[in-house]
């Protein structure tokens, strides 16, 4: 059964939400999704290059209108 944690880093600017995405999938199983909120808009750009770079999975790239929500699958 694979969890989902969310992460709440509205308000903070890159590089702080990818930082916290790599602390949370350091934690987590193989299978497992972190849902990252983010008001900085960089991190709809960063995060699924950097995902895509070491080799896990970006779910879903979402506008909130006023935040984006980037989901990541932890594939290794």
């Amino acid at each position: 059964m694979s969890e989902r944690k969310t992460i709440d880093a509205r308000g903070a600017f890159c590089p702080g939400p990818l930082m916290e995405l790599i602390a949370a999938l350091k934690l987590m199983q193989v299978g497992d999704e972190v849902e990252i909120l983010s008001t900085d808009k960089g991190t709809a750009n960063d995060v699924p290059e950097w995902t895509a770079k070491v080799g896990h999975e970006t779910v879903a790239v979402t506008d909130k209108g006023d935040h984006w929500s980037v989901v990541v699958k932890k594939a290794k």
